[in-house]
């Protein structure tokens, strides 16, 4: 049975940990070559491990446009072309309104936006056409969650790219959607300082709202990525699809 992403070049940012280290993972799985991102060096270095011969990494920050050239010139010198690119890495914090800072402010549209709008952007002249974009959204993009009004503009921004983008490059066949999970249990929890009692009540915290009943694994949203990476989705472009365990839809 022939690999869903068989001979394809994958670039995947924020690819060391969580949601995007399970995309890369499933994506090498199926045969893709994939470039992964992240901040960290060692971290990197780790996931690269991990994923194995078909990964290779590029230390960098998607807000610094020049770290983005250097990605895109490893890409090129080793690939000359991008058939997926997984536009992952992103972040932001709780603020109420009443004391968000200028910093947090421009730190999360410069992560979030920025980072994805130049991410795309600077992808396109090694893109093949008929390829696929996959932006990482957020179920904070359509809900009014107390106290993350920075962080969910961001996301509402991400999901209006996905809209233009796919008019922008129809001549080009390249297909456009955005995945916006609900609470994913990710490594992000054992790097904030808090106790075991700590990061497990707010884990279950933010389990309440879903439906499901439980927080989602990077895994399941690494199979979304991979649908939407792969010909199984051929006929789908500018859709934003939940993987939240009916936390948004409810």
């Amino acid at each position: 049975m022939s690999k869903k992403l068989e001979g394809k070049v994958a670039v995947i940012t924020g690819g060391s940990s969580g949601i995007g280290l399970a995309a890369a993972q499933s994506f090498a799985s199926e045969g893709a070559k994939v470039f992964i991102t992240g901040r960290r060096q060692n971290e990197l270095d780790a996931a690269v491990k991990l994923i194995g011969k078909n990964a290779i990494g590029v230390q960098g920050d998607v807000s610094n446009l020049a770290d983005l050239d250097r990605l895109y010139d490893q890409v090129k010198s080793h690939q000359a072309r991008i058939d997926v690119l997984f536009a992952n890495a992103g972040g932001g914090d709780f603020v109420a309104l009443g004391s968000i800072t200028e910093e947090q402010f421009d730190k999360t549209f410069s992560i979030n936006v920025k980072g994805v709008l130049f991410s795309v952007q600077k992808a396109l002249p090694l893109f093949q056409d008929g390829g696929s974009i996959i932006l990482n959204g957020s179920t904070a993009g359509s809900k009014g969650l107390e106290s993350f009004s920075v962080y969910s503009a961001t996301k509402a921004a991400v999901r209006s790219f996905a809209r233009t983008w796919t008019t922008d490059l129809k001549a080009r066949a390249i297909r456009v959607n955005v995945i916006s999970p609900g609470p994913i249990d990710t490594p992000i929890f054992n790097s904030t300082g808090a106790s075991k009692e700590e990061i497990d009540q707010l884990k279950t915290s933010l389990a309440l709202p879903v439906p499901m009943g439980r927080m989602g694994r990077p895994e399941e949203v690494a199979k979304a990525a991979l649908f939407l990476a792969s010909a199984d989705s051929s006929f789908v472009t500018g859709v934003e699809l939940f993987v939240d365990g009916g936390m948004a839809q409810v």
